[in-house]
């Protein structure tokens, strides 16, 4: 297990199916969770919202709420 604790959040811009990492790090944060992502993980995202999620679940549990 990787300790994220020292280190640095990326910044991404999300487009369909890619991202784009604006400022390098390591992991970034599930806009429902606030749990930590690390980038090799990444599998979900909105690009309209521009919002990163942790699992399928949450992800779909966000768009239930659009």
């Amino acid at each position: 297990m990787v300790d994220l604790s020292n280190q640095d959040e990326a910044k991404l811009i999300f487009y369909s199916g890619r991202f784009d990492i604006i400022i390098p790090g390591l992991y970034v944060k599930c806009a429902v969770t606030r749990k930590k992502i690390l980038i090799e993980n990444l599998r979900y995202w909105d690009p309209d919202l521009q919002e990163a999620y942790f699992s399928a679940e949450i992800c779909f549990g966000r768009y239930a709420k659009k």
